[in-house]
């Protein structure tokens, strides 16, 4: 990176998946004060280039292709159309070369990673820099506009992974005999999602990290074959994982295909279940326990739930190895973590469920947003309900025994399978397609079950949605997003409702479909086309009655 004339403040941007050359990647630029930037290659290439273009990278280090499920996938259109949209990259590192003259340029030199990685180190220490230092952006999508570009500073995200190792208890420790144990740490990620980070700053705790790129319910043998909800747990076996993480879904997935994991695989060397991205259900707790080893003296395995966010790259709420397990629960509040559930009037409440809010600075929260001058974008994002006291945007509740149980996001950003992802990212997607002239998406969490996201179109006059445009969205959603955020359903109406401003009114439907009354959270006057709310009451009793006939 020294030789390219990469240096503090410079921006290095990664389009790569959860391969050892990636952390490689991050802990050289991290190592020269470069700012680190990384995007998943299954993102299409309009999500990538609304990250990266904020931020002007000098260096792009990326894939050519993506293995997913035993299929190759090329991806070099998309890679050609992300460095036409990225002018200020004058170097390119690729990961597998086959020939890549069309990516050259007058002033962008391409070279592959080995030859990028040959050189001799010779004297060398890392940069000597500030606490509040920038160590990467990282994206947190809102409602509108672009991703909220997030920097975080080197020395809050290093005390915040220091204190996430304690938390998680993932240091090696000492045998029986007095001899070091190797702790191996696993938390299936993609690159997109702030887990990654995580998982990386598990090596701050002296653990070796165990990669697995690819799909956890695969790969597929063949088309039509059902999932293989054992791959991943094979792979801990094999790595000899001894502190296992996922998504929540990824333990919803392996309950629901009735996976017995220690009949698939050794996983005698487990001593933890770490489970986030969205709440794990009573059920799962149940399953985990069932399926896994037992710890000291026969009492279930440690389940450490935890429950935070990309903003400030930690968590909020999670396990304590000390303290009692109870089935839906995360056992605490984090050290250092302020944290408590608010009503609408800005009161603490207990064993009732109200916003989650933080009540005091941590050191990993955002230094800034990427050209936010003033910080007025920031400001609006966290602290705009509660004057002074950050309002993360999940529903919490803390149990009398200080527990603490989270019933899903607050405002309407979608969060599937733990990857968040602005509805303004999804509309410009949709909303391209020339027969579309208004959408609405809104995503429903439920604790204990999977999430449901409808999506709502308005239709170019005596248009029907049928199924072939039906599919032209879904790929469209597919291609510029990510398969995960391809809505559940789609529904033709009339009109999105909005506010007398023009604002789509995603929250308040939201809510509507949670069950709240329509007189309560669809306020008619200030509205700009309050007769829209009619067809949107009407679908949320019709889907009350389905639900109540249906078993729970």
């Amino acid at each position: 990176m020294r030789e390219c004339g990469v240096g503090p403040g410079d921006r290095v941007c990664a389009w790569l998946p959860n391969v050892p050359a990636t952390a490689v990647a991050f802990l050289a630029c991290a190592s020269v004060g470069a700012i680190w930037s990384v995007c998943s290659p299954d993102m299409g290439p309009v999500a990538v280039l609304d990250r990266f273009r904020q931020i002007e990278p000098k260096v792009l280090v990326a894939v050519d292709r993506q293995r997913w499920g035993g299929i190759t996938h090329e991806r070099r259109a998309v890679l050609a159309e992300l460095l036409a949209g990225l002018p200020t990259v004058h170097e390119v590192v690729l990961l597998d070369v086959a020939g890549h003259a069309e990516f050259s340029a007058p002033a962008r030199r391409v070279r592959g990673f080995d030859e990028w990685t040959a050189g001799e180190p010779g004297a060398w220490q890392p940069a000597d820099l500030p606490f509040e230092h920038p160590l990467w952006v990282v994206y947190s999508s809102g409602t509108t506009g672009l991703p909220k570009p997030i920097v975080h500073g080197q020395g809050g995200v290093m005390l915040e992974a220091l204190k996430g190792a304690l938390m998680n208890d993932i240091a090696p420790g000492v045998d029986e005999r007095g001899a070091a144990t190797d702790e191996r740490f696993h938390w299936f990620s993609s690159t997109g999602w702030i887990v990654w980070n995580g998982q990386i700053a598990g090596l701050l705790g002296g653990t070796t990290i165990c990669l697995y790129d690819g799909n956890p319910g695969g790969p597929l043998p063949a088309s039509g074959q059902p999932a293989d909800w054992g791959t991943l747990w094979r792979f801990a076996a094999a790595a000899g994982v001894t502190w296992f993480g996922a998504g929540a879904a990824f333990y919803a997935s392996c309950m629901k295909a009735a996976v017995e994991p220690q009949r698939v695989a050794d996983l005698s060397r487990l001593h933890a279940i770490g489970a986030t991205g969205s709440p794990l259900s009573e059920e799962c707790h149940d399953w985990i326990w069932a399926q896994m080893p037992k710890a000291a003296e026969g009492a279930p395995i440690w389940i450490n739930s935890i429950s935070g966010g990309t903003d400030f790259a930690g968590a909020f709420v999670g396990g304590n190895r000390e303290l009692p397990q109870v089935r839906g629960e995360m056992q605490c509040r984090w050290l250092g973590a302020a944290v408590a559930a608010f009503d609408e009037q800005g009161r603490e409440v207990v064993d009732a469920v109200g916003e989650l809010v933080c009540t005091q600075p941590m050191p990993s929260m955002p230094l800034y947003f990427w050209n936010d001058a003033g910080g007025q974008r920031y400001h609006d994002s966290y602290f705009d309900m509660y004057p002074g006291i950050w309002r993360h945007g999940d529903w919490l509740r803390i149990t009398p025994r200080g527990g603490a149980i989270i019933y899903g996001r607050s405002d309407a950003t979608i969060n599937r399978h733990g990857i968040r992802m602005g509805t303004a990212e999804l509309y410009r997607a949709v909303e391209a397609l020339p027969e579309v002239l208004d959408s609405l998406v809104v995503d429903l969490e439920y604790l204990g079950r999977e999430s449901y996201m409808p999506l709502f179109v308005v239709l170019r006059e005596r248009l029907q949605l049928d199924a072939a445009l039906e599919q032209r969205m879904r790929s469209a959603i597919k291609t510029a997003l990510s398969a995960r955020h391809v809505p559940n359903e789609i529904f033709q109406v009339q009109a999105i409702p909005r506010t007398l401003s023009g604002k789509k009114m995603e929250l308040p439907v939201k809510k509507l479909l949670l069950g709240h009354p329509a007189e309560q959270v669809l306020k008619r006057d200030a509205m700009a086309n309050a007769d829209a709310v009619d067809w949107f009451a009407a679908f949320a009793e019709r889907r009350r009655e389905s639900a109540r006939g249906s078993p729970a």
